[in-house]
C-alpha cells in the first residue's frame, strides 16, 4: 500500500485482490494479481466521491464518465494490459454523461448472500437519483448475469480480447424516481 493510503482505500485493495484473484481477465492480464493493479483506480475513485467500501466484504468502484481525456496509455505497460486498456477505451461510450462502475467485488468468504446486489443497488440508486445511466464491462457469465437482474442490457457486441477472455459491455438507464404524490 501506499503511504498515503486511508483505512477505506486499504480494505478496498484488500477485497478486490481476493475477490478478483481468479478472476479470468485479471488472471489473463497477469500471473500476479497484487495490490498495484488496485491501488490507483481505488485512490482515484475515492477522490472522486464513487469509492462505496462494505466493511471488509465488498467494494464498488465507480467514476463519472465521461471522465477529462487521460490520452494514450503510459509507455512501458505490459502487451495485456495495454491491450485491455486500448479496446475497452474504445468501445467506452463518450457520447452521453453516466456513471462507470470499473469495479465490483465481493471477497470470496462473502459471495452468494447478496451482498454484490446490495452495494450494486446503492450505487444505481445514486445514479438514478442524478438522472444518470450506467456502463460497464462483465467479465464473467455469472457476473453478466447480476448486472442484468439489475437492468443492465448488453451494449454493443462481446470484446473478445487477444487470445484471451470475453467481456461484456452493458448499459443500464436510468429509473425513473418514484413519484411523491405530496409533490404534486
Amino acid at each position: 500500500m501506499t503511504n498515503d493510503a486511508s483505512p477505506q482505500t486499504d480494505r478496498a485493495v484488500r477485497v478486490l485482490l481476493a475477490a478478483f484473484r481468479d478472476d479470468d481477465v485479471m488472471t489473463w492480464l497477469t500471473t500476479d494479481v497484487s495490490a498495484r493493479l488496485f491501488e490507483f483506480v481505488v485512490t482515484e475513485s475515492a477522490a472522486a466521491g464513487g469509492l462505496d467500501v462494505l466493511d471488509d466484504t465488498a467494494v464498488a468502484v465507480w467514476f463519472p464518465s465521461p471522465a477529462p481525456d487521460a490520452g494514450e496509455p503510459p509507455p512501458g505497460l505490459p502487451d495485456r494490459l495495454r491491450a485491455f486498456l486500448e479496446t475497452t477505451a474504445a468501445r467506452h461510450p463518450v457520447d452521453r454523461p453516466h456513471s462507470y462502475l470499473q469495479f465490483l467485488g465481493v471477497h470470496p468468504a462473502h459471495q452468494g448472500r447478496g451482498t454484490g446486489s446490495a452495494l450494486l443497488a446503492r450505487g444505481l440508486a445514486r445514479a438514478d437519483a442524478a438522472g444518470l445511466p450506467a456502463y460497464l464491462e462483465a467479465t464473467s457469465p455469472q457476473n453478466r448475469g447480476l448486472y442484468e437482474r439489475h437492468g443492465f442490457a448488453p451494449f454493443g457486441a462481446p470484446i473478445v480480447l487477444p487470445d484471451g477472455p470475453t467481456i461484456w459491455p452493458m448499459w443500464r438507464e436510468p429509473l425513473a424516481p418514484p413519484s411523491n404524490p405530496a409533490n404534486e
